[in-house]
């Protein structure tokens, strides 16, 4: 739930430019001007968290007015450079601070979420945030919070919590689940088909089928080895994840994978997990994703979580719901308030689209560009 404000109050951020070009103020937000430096950045970091980046991102996106995706995501970042410049001013004319206090306090918090310091460090470098990017997050978040609540005082009780527990059961029900973690030799087969096909374009169906079963076999002696040096010691079993799993995400954790239910996990896997009792190791089994060794640390019969253990979680998800419906009542108000103009009419969601009509003879010769 806390990704949905962070979203909001993130998303925005403004950027300033550099090269005169790039200062043409686009639009006016009650006298203050949004540059097309700020919407170029951020139309490029939004088109860079969407799908599309799997396709090559904002770089391959083709910025003309006919293109409907560039349409879609010229609008949607308008808007946000739009209510980001509202609420600045908004908590700017309110004297809100984020204090040093504030943010190490916001910063406590999202580390308990995360387990520890390290996990957190290892998830924004993952994403590619840089901790100065993650502190002015922070900032943004705090203050955004801290607006919310001098426009409406929220309050959350364990009654409210007890009311949307009582009447939402079926969220808490749960069928059988385990508690395990695991050590992955990677063995993808589409993974090595596409990296030896690269290496080697020429290489005849037989020649291929010879390699990926050499790795294949490769890759599983590996793992019957990391296998045998947990059994002979398995309260290392953690140690030797960390050192030795394919897959990161879990390896950081020691290989916890933490509760699942059956049909969480691919075939192979939950049927190897689901065999085994509390404290126990299995041999080594093959799924699509290559050769894992699981350790099974605890068992959770079907039923229905207790009250007292989503208590707290239910609360802040009730708090969240409530700032996020304050949020855009107050962003709705300002926007109806605001004095907007746009000085690049384009970016006018009133003004209608023209189809690009114009002849290649008639367009500027890419070199005289800017």
């Amino acid at each position: 739930m806390k990704k949905l404000l962070v979203c909001l109050a993130v998303s925005t951020v403004l950027f300033t430019g550099c090269s005169f070009m790039q200062k043409t103020g686009i639009i006016e937000v009650n006298g203050q001007v949004i540059t097309k430096s700020d919407f170029n950045k951020a139309f490029d970091k939004s088109v860079d968290k969407s799908f599309l980046k799997s396709f090559g991102g904002a770089k391959n996106m083709p910025r003309e007015e006919d293109n409907p995706m560039y349409q879609v995501f010229k609008e949607k970042v308008t808007n946000e450079l739009i209510i980001k410049t509202l609420l600045d001013s908004e908590i700017e004319k309110r004297g809100i601070e984020a204090t040093k206090e504030d943010v190490q306090n916001e910063l406590k918090t999202v580390i308990d979420k995360v387990g520890s310091k390290e996990e957190l460090n290892k998830i924004l470098k993952e994403r590619k945030i840089s901790n100065e990017q993650f502190t002015n997050d922070l900032k943004t978040q705090i203050k955004i919070k801290k607006l919310v609540n001098s426009e409406e005082k929220i309050v959350v009780t364990d009654a409210d919590a007890q009311k949307y527990y009582d009447t939402h059961k079926k969220e808490f029900t749960h069928g059988e689940q385990v508690r395990a973690s695991h050590i992955l030799v990677a063995a993808n087969f589409l993974d090595l088909l596409q990296v030896i096909k690269q290496k080697n374009p020429d290489i005849t169906p037989a020649e291929l089928n010879a390699e990926i079963e050499k790795i294949m076999t490769s890759q599983k002696a590996k793992a019957e080895a990391i296998l045998a040096e947990v059994k002979k010691n398995p309260d290392n079993f953690a140690k030797i994840a960390q050192q030795k799993s394919d897959d990161k995400g879990s390896a950081a954790r020691g290989g916890e994978l933490g509760f699942f239910p059956k049909d969480a996990m691919v075939k192979e896997f939950a049927e190897a997990a689901f065999a085994l009792k509390p404290n126990t190791i299995s041999d080594v089994v093959q799924t699509s994703f290559g050769y894992h060794i699981i350790k099974v640390t605890d068992r959770m019969e079907a039923g229905t979580t207790p009250f007292a253990k989503v208590k707290e979680d239910l609360k802040y998800y009730l708090e969240t719901q409530k700032q996020i419906a304050v949020l855009k009542k107050l962003t709705t108000r300002l926007m109806k308030e605001a004095d907007i103009k746009y000085i690049d009419p384009s970016f006018d969601p009133a003004k209608p689209i023209n189809v690009n009509t114009e002849t290649q003879a008639d367009k500027p010769d890419e070199k005289t560009k800017k």
